[in-house]
C-alpha cells in the first residue's frame, strides 16, 4: 500500500472512534511524531520534559492500570 492509501485508511478508522481518550492519545502520538521527524536539540528535549511534568502536575496522565484497561478495551473492539 502506498502512503496516500495508508493515510486514507487511517482517516477512515479514526472517524469511527467514539472513545475520546483514545482520540486524545492518537492526537498526542501524531503531534509528537510530527515534531520529532528530525533531530531534537537539548533545549527542545528539556522543554518537552518540562511540558510533560506540567501535564502530570495537572493530573493529565493515566496510571499503568488505567492504560492497560484502555488497551484491553481496544482489543475487544
Amino acid at each position: 500500500m502506498d502512503i496516500n492509501s495508508e493515510k486514507a485508511l487511517l482517516i477512515r478508522e479514526i472517524e469511527k472512534l467514539e472513545d475520546l481518550s483514545l482520540v486524545r492519545i492518537l492526537k498526542s502520538m501524531l503531534y509528537y511524531g510530527l515534531r520529532h521527524e528530525g533531530r531534537v536539540t537539548l533545549d527542545q528535549y528539556n522543554k518537552e520534559l518540562d511540558e510533560a511534568d506540567a501535564e502530570i502536575d495537572r493530573g493529565e496522565f493515566l496510571t499503568h492500570g488505567q492504560a492497560l484497561k484502555e488497551i484491553m478495551a481496544w482489543k475487544e473492539k
